[in-house]
């Protein structure tokens, strides 16, 4: 791996990092467990349809680790990871098949994944089938934050122009 590439990997993975821990700061929106905008996933729906899939796949991996490490707390490894894992599926697939002003698409179905995920962790640590019930909420606000992400991501992305073109030469 080049050594440019390799810093804009850190750089990437420092900036959702820093952006997830910033978030966790923050007081719920709303009332419900578990319900974040998911801003970090800006940094990685943007590598990934920027940079590609492994390195979308590497800087979500060191996020999640990290995060957990930081936050200390490892339980959140698992259902991140669950999640996490979900969402960068979908949006490798999408990826193939979306352009750059469709990522929004690509936000919103990574969100549903990711919620698919984490509830899917949740359900086998804990044995408990019956929270599941939870998962159409989980879907509805994971489109709303979705699109968000998403959106943001194609701002930076095709707003980005000459920048990008410098950062990837």
């Amino acid at each position: 791996m080049k050594t440019k590439k390799l810093v804009l990997l850190g750089l990437l993975s420092a900036i959702a990092l820093t952006i997830f821990m910033l978030e966790a700061q923050l007081p719920p929106l709303l009332p419900l467990p578990g319900v974040k905008i998911g801003l970090a996933n800006i940094v990685t729906v943007f590598t990934v349809f920027l940079l590609g899939p492994k390195e979308g796949i590497a800087v979500l991996t060191v996020r999640v680790f990290l995060g957990a490490v930081f936050a200390g707390n490892f339980s959140t490894i698992f259902y991140s990871g669950a999640g996490g894992a979900c969402a960068i599926v979908v949006t490798i697939l999408l990826k193939k098949v979306l352009k750059l002003n469709q990522l929004f698409v690509a936000g919103a179905l990574g969100a549903v994944a990711h919620s698919i995920g984490q509830m899917a962790a949740a359900v086998v640590i804990s044995g408990t089938p019956q929270l599941a019930v939870y998962l159409p909420v989980m879907i509805g606000i994971s489109v709303v934050t979705g699109l968000f992400t998403g959106f943001s991501a194609q701002f930076l992305i095709n707003h980005g122009g000459r920048l990008w073109k410098t950062f990837l030469q």
